[in-house]
């Protein structure tokens, strides 16, 4: 009862039972996967599983799996031996939870289970993911979470290959990256004096060292960061660091203490384009991987449309008025970025072809940026916002008002012919805690996992495999919640549970 479901799996006679003498057996370039497994397995089985040449379980690159593309993975089990072959370290990733997933769900716990037969069933698969990108975005600029709650939202992820973090470092509320030579965006920007009424200071930030570690760790999980800096609107944190960054000189603002959009934009003159660039020179840094998101939505030009230097900037190059201000700001920082090697992810386009756009208030937009040369990763706010709660019932913990997002609705995200795949959005001005963070992910997040992942998705089959992995989340210690449902009827072909 694997979650997402494997691409084919075979049931064998027999089993693979672990036990004190049990080792593993690493090849060249494998070694992390190895260590992956045998730090999960730990602290539940309380087996050294030690690494040696002779060891029965196998774990191993090979090239000659590329058919199962850059995430996929073979795993086969015997009464003699476990072996997990992939192409790629991300597919020994993916391969290494199934195992998890394979062994009784005491596996998962924090501490010892004792009188567990740790026996996986005899099985060949042949595992690969139908999307690239499965991913989840975490507002830690509205509500900052300690770097051991990302840590563990991450290996929360990697069980269910979901392989995208999108970090949300900054916003009107708070920002949460440091950058050298600007020095006062993390002890100015970084702390708010209450949130939204409530009287109760709030902030924090990250070291270089633990972003940086945070990257890493999830690396070895198969996850890859893409961290997001928003620009030009929602400044307000930035901006109460460093005035002269906005459009009124003189001005100093705190950081804003309401949730919504606040007016405050950055400036378009060559300072606050010269501080943006810095800002990305040192998340390049810091994030290894492809893709930066620059944010780009929900930015009132109301500053613009008075502000002498903005005027002067659209008569000098020639636009139609302030509102294409916008549109001009991300492209000069995407080319930044492009110049850098790197790819652009915006909320909104940026006039670029080959820039990834993650449309989010209507699913239809996709279909224009398509055709517009953009990649798209679907994130449709009324399928994949999890800030909204999942059921109307009395029981549901407090989140963003206005509507209801069940499980089937994140199971049925639109996906149009040509994305690179989709994302869960966890919005934070209603998530004060990481527990509260967990139980508005759950089980919606494990519903994206099957349906991105899966070649025939089936909803119905989902919930029957749903029956077992719950028990896996409790041993996790996740709360969750039921699998709530919509009255509609599921139009994908059943398949067979496994």
């Amino acid at each position: 009862m694997i979650v997402p479901r494997p691409t084919r799996l075979v049931r064998r006679r027999g089993r693979f039972t672990l036990s004190p003498d049990t080792a593993v057996r690493a090849g060249p370039g494998a070694e992390g996967a190895a260590r992956l497994l045998r730090a999960s397995l730990r602290p539940a089985t309380g087996l050294p599983l030690p690494v040696h040449e002779d060891g029965r379980v196998v774990i191993a690159l090979d090239e000659r799996l590329v058919g199962l593309g850059d995430e996929g993975y073979a795993l086969s089990v015997t009464e003699h031996a476990v072996v997990l072959r992939a192409a790629t370290r991300q597919g020994l990733a993916h391969g290494v939870q199934t195992i998890r997933q394979l062994l009784p769900v005491e596996a998962l716990g924090s501490r010892p289970a004792p009188n567990v037969e740790w026996a996986l069933p005899g099985v060949d698969i042949r595992d690969a993911p139908r999307l690239p990108w499965r991913g989840v975005l975490l507002d830690v600029a509205r509500r900052f979470q300690p770097v051991a709650a990302l840590r563990r939202f991450v290996d929360l992820m990697a069980l269910h290959k979901l392989n995208v973090l999108h970090l949300h470092l900054t916003d009107d509320q708070g920002w949460r990256l440091p950058v050298p030579g600007w020095p006062r965006l993390t002890e100015v920007g970084a702390w708010r004096a209450e949130s939204d009424g409530d009287g109760v200071p709030h902030g924090g930030c990250y070291t270089r060292a633990e972003l940086a570690g945070l990257v890493a760790h999830a690396a070895e999980r198969g996850v890859r960061v893409v961290p997001e800096v928003e620009m030009p609107g929602h400044a307000r944190a930035a901006l109460a660091a460093y005035p002269h960054l906005g459009n009124v000189p003189g001005r100093e603002l705190p950081v804003w203490t309401r949730w919504g959009v606040s007016e405050a934009v950055f400036g378009v003159h060559d300072a606050a384009l010269e501080f943006c660039r810095d800002v990305l020179d040192e998340v390049l840094e810091v994030f290894p991987g492809p893709h930066v998101h620059i944010g780009g939505d929900e930015c009132p030009t109301t500053e613009w449309e008075t502000s002498p230097t903005a005027l002067a900037r659209v008569a000098r190059e020639g636009l139609a008025g302030p509102h294409e201000l916008r549109g001009w700001f991300l492209r000069q920082v995407a080319e930044h970025l492009v110049s850098r090697g790197r790819t652009p992810v915006s909320w909104e386009p940026v006039g670029r072809p080959g820039a990834v756009l993650m449309p989010w208030r209507d699913a239809a937009d996709a279909h224009a940026a398509l055709d517009g040369g953009h990649d798209v990763v679907m994130a449709p706010h009324r399928s994949t916002y999890l800030d909204y709660p999942q059921s109307a019932g009395p029981d549901e913990p407090a989140g963003q008002p206005g509507l209801v997002v069940t499980a089937h609705d994140v199971y049925h995200v639109p996906l149009p012919a040509g994305v690179l795949g989709a994302q869960c959005a966890l919005w934070t001005e209603y998530v004060p805690t990481a527990r509260h963070l967990e139980r508005l992910a759950f089980p919606r997040l494990a519903a994206l996992s099957d349906a991105l992942w899966a070649k025939r998705p089936s909803w119905t089959d989902f919930t029957d495999r749903m029956r077992g992995h719950a028990d896996r989340l409790t041993a996790l210690s996740v709360p969750h919640g039921p699998l709530t449902t919509r009255e509609e009827d599921d139009d994908r072909s059943p398949v067979q549970p496994c």
